[in-house]
């Protein structure tokens, strides 16, 4: 009996090292999942902080136009590219979420948006896999800024009245007497993640 016990103390403690060693190699596939995601975040996060910040600053442009058909039949009924950049929001929000912006660019496939690549801050605390230690993760993000309303032209060119903007919550006739009324950006305009 003896000699079979010791001949088993080998096959276990062979058996417990290769159980051991199977938990770090999955503790090394969940570190860098879990960083992968936290990437992601940040980089969804500085995309739609990139597109925002452009919406936002489209605000002027579309005030001092608001009476101008061409302008508000190319931004509301045709692909607008947009015209200001968003990627200073980009970097702050990518910081604020722990991870550098090593990339933000304007897209020029028609659409108004941005394409954001990060890189996390942390990288693999373990060597278990060869050539991770250190590793960081980098992912991109996109995000497009689309219309919510669509430009009708007053058919009567007489009229002070440009048109009306028909939006998905509200719909609203251009009166140049009471601009102060124009819906908020947001109203106007939608910010969401898109595939790149």
């Amino acid at each position: 009996m003896e000699s079979e016990a010791g001949q088993a103390a080998p096959l276990y403690i062979t058996a417990v090292v290769g159980l051991l060693f199977l938990a770090l190699i999955f503790f090394a596939f969940g570190e860098a999942d879990v960083r992968r995601n936290g990437a992601q975040t940040a980089a969804d996060a500085s995309a739609l902080a990139a597109a925002q910040e452009s919406r936002s600053l489209e605000e002027v442009d579309l005030r001092a136009h608001i009476l101008d058909r061409a302008y508000l039949t190319l931004v509301f009924n045709t692909p607008f590219p947009g015209t200001h950049n968003g990627c200073g929001q980009a970097s702050r929000f990518a910081g604020q979420n722990d991870a550098t912006s090593v990339e933000c660019r304007m897209l020029f496939d028609g659409r108004w948006g941005f394409r954001v690549g990060v890189e996390s801050n942390k990288g693999m605390s373990a060597n278990l896999v060869p050539g991770t230690e250190g590793k960081r993760a980098q992912v991109t993000s996109t995000a497009v800024v689309e219309p919510r309303c669509k430009f009708v032209p007053n058919p009567d060119l007489s009229s002070p009245s440009p048109g009306t903007l028909f939006c998905d919550t509200r719909v609203w006739v251009i009166d140049p007497k009471d601009l102060a009324l124009m819906p908020d950006m947001a109203v106007l305009f939608t910010v969401r993640l898109a595939e790149d």
